[in-house]
């Protein structure tokens, strides 16, 4: 089944990190998956004859907003295509919450781009959580990913966790990155389990391979790749270490990675005179991290919350040991004889670097070359391309709501906060029909579809 899809976030290159990766790799994927051409060779006549297949084909389109001189239309490997927005950011990346403002570029793109599937990544995307209203009051069908983890005491989980609830009661099916995660988001949001796929992250392992002689064999170097900010446990980073560095003369820390933290960890570094080995990276590209990671022997993470930690696979893609805090989604990522696992305290990480710069002085861990092997076989964004794809066939297959159903559920348990949603619903609707009243859908231009790949007779061939 061809599906035409549009993924949405607001975090999207050219800024780094997990979201961004994962829905730059899905979409390269799923574009081969889509528009690949099976070709079949057989012999005739003592000849080899080539004969083509036409697979329906899958078009992917990104929706994110303008990020500096980066605005309009770009179009990215494989002709992917991506529409930064001219939208104002105003927090982190995130767009202004506007509600309804959206729906002029939103309704241009879905239609001219005959959009069947709405993508949305990220519960901290406000862009992607009001592209979900926008879509669903097209009539097109909804889905989210949702890749972190929540909370459920503090005052901005709360506000967060109920807009969630409300955005996802209207959505068809929803991915989470780790069984956690998922347990998590259906807590969160009020969502039958039934209706939450698990599909984890990937890597490309083929950009993440070992090179055991950059490392420096005289001493152990341990690498933190990080957004230096306190959900990642800077707080604690800075206590390991001075402790690590007093029990061990032979032992470096490389912190990549930029965030408010980072002020911290550099007085830390002064006061206890660790200007020799503690070295500051600052902020690293997605095409330099592996050149970081293969400096190392041990991949150090102390976060808080995490719902899948895509970091540690590219470590152990390298053939770095990894350290990690028991937290969230890490406990399903590796298998123990990869990671080594503490809770998030102090002294319990440090205890488990000093097993793991034991392991590393006697041998005990797995060799580089096998670690990559074993990551390579357990995460393949092919993979996820196509458990990816019959989500999107079993959401296609299922009806259409109507203004009806989607108010009744919002109105779902959510007496207050379902019906003033439910307004916002009907504002929408009706600023819809003023849209086309003024510009009516027939007057928007078509992207045309592609066409199936033909063979010209001039080279090849009837297919036998």
């Amino acid at each position: 089944m061809s599906h035409n899809v549009c993924m949405v976030s607001d975090f999207f290159y050219p800024n780094v990190g997990g979201v961004e990766t994962h829905i730059y790799q899905l979409s390269q994927c799923l574009i081969e998956r889509g528009h690949k051409v099976r070709s079949q060779n057989r012999i005739r006549n003592g000849y080899f004859i080539s004969c083509s297949l036409p697979r329906l084909r899958s078009k992917i389109v990104i929706v994110t907003h303008a990020y500096g001189d980066r605005i309009g239309i770009r179009y990215l490997s494989n002709f992917l295509k991506v529409y930064y927005l001219p939208v104002t950011t105003f927090y982190n990346q995130n767009t202004l919450p506007t509600v309804v403002t959206t729906l002029p570029l939103f309704r241009d793109i879905l239609v001219r781009e005959r959009i069947t599937i709405f993508h949305s990544h990220s519960a901290f995307s406000v862009l992607g959580q009001e592209g979900i209203l926008h879509a669903r009051t097209l009539g097109i069908r909804a889905l989210f990913t949702d890749h972190s983890l929540f909370g459920f005491a503090d005052g901005s989980s709360i506000i967060t966790n109920k807009f969630l609830e409300l955005s996802l009661a209207d959505v068809h099916h929803v991915i989470c990155v780790s069984h956690t995660s998922k347990e998590n988001t259906v807590l969160r949001a009020a969502l039958s389990p039934g209706n939450v796929s698990v599909i984890p992250n990937a890597i490309d392992t083929t950009q993440f391979i070992p090179d055991p002689l950059a490392r420096n064999p005289k001493r152990v170097t341990i690498i933190v790749m990080s957004r230096l900010v306190y959900r990642k446990g800077m707080d604690l980073l800075a206590r390991i270490i001075p402790a690590i560095c007093s029990s061990y003369t032979n032992v470096d820390f490389i912190i990549g990675g930029d965030g408010p933290k980072r002020v911290e960890l550099e007085e830390m570094r002064e006061q206890e005179q660790l200007f020799n080995r503690v070295q500051f990276l600052g902020a690293v590209s997605h095409d330099d991290v592996r050149n970081v990671l293969v400096k190392g022997d041990i991949f150090l993470n102390t976060s808080l919350t995490e719902a899948f930690c895509i970091a540690i696979v590219e470590a152990a893609s390298c053939g770095l040991l990894v350290v990690s805090t028991r937290v969230g989604g890490v406990p399903e990522v590796l298998p123990s004889d990869m990671i080594l696992m503490a809770e998030p305290r102090v002294q319990a990480l440090t205890d488990a670097l000093h097993d793991a710069i034991r392991m590393i002085k006697e041998g005990r861990h797995l060799q580089p070359n096998e670690s990559h092997e074993r990551v390579e076989k357990m995460y393949q964004w092919k993979d996820v391309a196509a458990r990816t794809e019959k989500v999107y066939d079993l959401v296609a297959g299922q009806p259409a709501y109507t203004l009806q159903e989607r108010l009744q559920r919002y109105r779902n348990g959510r007496p207050i906060a379902g019906v003033f949603y439910g307004l916002v619903v009907i504002v929408e609707v009706f600023f819809l029909w003023l849209l086309e009243l003024l510009r009516p859908e027939k007057d928007i231009d078509v992207v045309p579809s592609p066409k199936p790949q033909t063979k010209s007779k001039k080279y090849f061939h009837h297919c036998i």
